[in-house]
């Protein structure tokens, strides 16, 4: 898998790592690769509600590492 662009978004609290995610992904061509980071317990949930809720794709499950949470999200 890779990667076009990495959004570390350790220490934000919800709602950005959503706003800041939604916002990049519409700067980005068709195609290209999202990697995001979070440490926000609520992103689990709502980044990939909100990405899919706009067009866009999860190429995999989110992540769960220690209390980081990795996304990849497909533009």
């Amino acid at each position: 898998m890779s990667i076009d662009y990495t959004l570390d978004l350790r220490g934000e609290s919800c709602p950005y790592p959503v706003i800041y995610t939604l916002e990049t992904l519409q700067g980005m061509k068709k195609g290209e690769l999202l990697q995001v980071i979070a440490d926000c317990p609520a992103a689990f949930r709502n980044v990939p509600e909100e990405v899919v809720k706009h067009g866009y794709t999860l190429e995999q499950e989110p992540v769960k590492n220690g209390r980081e949470l990795l996304f990849y999200i497909r533009a």
